[in-house]
């Protein structure tokens, strides 16, 4: 092999994707001849001035970076983020310089679009199947004329055939004739290998979308990419690239082991495309920094363009600075010094707030807070000592504050440690247990029992609830009973003799009088009335003439043999 050969060998080594069967194509590729790398491509872009959609008020506008086309000078944003657009309507094989304005069949294509109301259309279809196909896609992406889907389509022109993929002319970064060969490499194999426009028809078979899984019918509209099998078919709004998901624009699309890519993302799975200014990287010098390559010169400050190769830089947001750019952009004062805390000091924040490490100091003691509890109070920064003995709360038991931690009882306004908050006669710590108010103190539960419950009069026991009164006795409910009987007593009628209680039964049937008429006892315990007569006695409605039945309270009677007659009955 001769010279060139070799270099075209090496070359095809360093393209990834760049299989050895392409070889022959490579070697019959004349390098030598300069015009063959220029296309008549499409290029009328308006981007001076536009707006950027990410920064708004803050970027006065686009203006072109003074070593990349594609980067904002005033806000360093990338262009395709800016609102520009093409002046006038073209088609993506237009602007890869695949066919030419003028030519009668993209005059055509145009007007058949415009009939429609598209400023694109599948070429091929019928009114019918064009509305088919549009139905098909997300709102905001259907290109009617004058709608939000004609600039987004005129923005993925732009962004996903960059010019400076398509034509060499709008590269800044070329120099030599190395470079220049290796772009002519790529973007030779690039336009016949990989690169092709999808086409839409209606399927010949029940199949599935090789983008969703999902089912494609018999005669359904789908796209068909022909560099692929021709049985992998596609839903409309599944044609999109494998790496940012759009609609492949125009439906052109790059293949590369049997996926489907955008020209942008398809040529950076072959070449490192700089950040900095959007180009590829051809060249054999280049830097790589925050997983991404640079050309050497380009990896730059992102506020002052100072170059960065062998120097220090922060990343804030994504972007590169140069240390005084940082420091003056983005580092805090220290609330203590007053300084900037640079990128060689640990930056301690608190509620937006930030301190140099050794400035991160108690305001009393001055001791270090770096590692330490602390707590802050009226703007200033406390350790947790200082802090407590000035400020916390303090126990009405020992006087001592409370710290951080420590458990804390409180009631009726007051507060105590847990080991101050203590029974008042055993003073040992009533901590979660049960306790009963004594006037200011607290005593425990068995304490109160011992010395200030009462108890009951029968069984001494302590009465906790539930208890009765009797001559100012206590007594259980279930003590107090019948001394006879044991009956309770409580809600009960029941009197007493010699000091004991019994119940109304108890007491008629031992201690009560008998009624001489009924002989049962004579108690009086509900307003009962009764009648004596010579230490005979009767109820009230049993005295009643024994003959005649009449009663005989307040008359006159007469005693025949013990039994009590009226007048009337006695003469008889």
């Amino acid at each position: 092999m001769d010279d060139t050969e070799d270099q075209i060998a090496t070359l095809v080594q360093q393209t990834e994707s760049l299989a050895d069967e392409h070889y022959e194509y490579l070697a019959n590729i004349d390098f030598s001849d300069e015009e063959a790398t220029k296309k008549e491509v499409v290029v009328d872009e308006v981007d001076d001035g536009c707006p950027c959609s990410k920064c708004g008020d803050q970027c006065p506008g686009f203006t072109e970076h003074r070593w990349s086309e594609s980067i904002c000078h005033s806000c360093r944003c990338p262009r395709e983020q800016h609102d520009i657009y093409n002046r006038n309507p073209i088609s993506a094989q237009e602007r890869l310089g695949w066919k030419r304005s003028s030519d009668p069949e993209c005059k055509q294509a145009r007007e058949i679009a415009q009939r429609a109301g598209y400023s694109w259309v599948p070429p091929g279809l019928s009114f019918e199947e064009i509305e088919d196909y549009m139905d098909q896609l997300p709102n905001n992406k259907i290109p009617k004329l004058s709608s939000p889907g004609e600039h987004y389509r005129d923005i993925q022109l732009i962004y996903q055939l960059p010019k400076q993929d398509i034509s060499i002319s709008h590269m800044k970064t070329i120099e030599t004739s190395i470079e220049r060969k290796e772009f002519k490499i790529f973007t030779e194999l690039r336009d016949n290998i990989a690169m092709d426009v999808g086409t839409v028809r209606r399927s010949p078979l029940s199949t599935s979308c090789r983008g969703c899984k999902g089912d494609i019918e018999l005669d359904e509209l789908v796209v068909i990419a022909p560099k692929l099998n021709s049985d992998c078919s596609w839903h409309p709004p599944c044609f999109s690239c494998n790496v940012c998901d759009e609609l492949l624009v125009d439906l052109v699309y790059c293949q590369h082991r049997k996926n489907l890519y955008c020209q942008r993302h398809y040529a950076e799975i072959i070449r490192p495309r700089c950040p900095g200014c959007d180009e590829l990287i051809f060249t054999g010098e280049y830097t790589k920094a925050m997983d991404e390559n640079f050309h050497k010169d380009h990896l730059a400050c992102h506020h002052c363009d100072k170059k960065l190769i062998a120097c220090r830089y922060i990343v804030k947001e994504e972007n590169p600075y140069c240390i005084p750019c940082y420091q003056e952009l983005f580092a805090h004062n220290c609330e203590e010094c007053k300084k900037p805390i640079g990128p060689d000091y640990k930056d301690l924040s608190y509620k937006d707030r930030h301190w140099h490490e050794f400035c991160f100091k108690c305001l009393q003691c001055k001791n270090t807070l770096v590692d330490q509890p602390f707590a802050p109070k009226d703007d200033q920064i406390y350790c947790a000592d200082c802090h407590d003995n000035n400020f916390a709360a303090r126990c009405d038991g020992c006087t001592q504050p409370f710290r951080g931690g420590m458990k804390k009882f409180e009631y009726k306004g007051k507060q105590w440690h847990e080991e101050c908050f203590c029974c008042m006669v055993c003073k040992q710590p009533i901590g979660n247990k049960s306790f009963i108010p004594r006037d200011t103190e607290v005593v425990c539960v068995p304490c109160y029992e011992e010395q200030f419950a009462q108890k009951c009069t029968k069984c001494a026991g302590v009465i906790n609830k539930g208890g009765v009164a009797y001559k100012n006795m206590p007594w259980h409910r279930e003590c107090f009973t019948c001394a006879n009987c044991n009956k309770e007593l409580a809600k009960e009628k029941f009197t007493s003799r010699e000091e004991k209680p019994y119940c109304a039964d108890c007491y008629g049937d031992l201690f009560a009088k008998k009624c001489c008429k009924c002989t049962k006892p004579i108690t009086g315990f509900g307003g009962t009335k009764f009648i004596s007569f010579e230490e005979r006695h009767w109820h009230s409605d049993c005295f009643n003439c024994y003959t005649c039945s009449s009663p005989m309270v307040g008359r006159g009677f007469l005693m025949n043999e013990g039994d009590i007659l009226c007048p009337q009955c006695g003469r008889s």
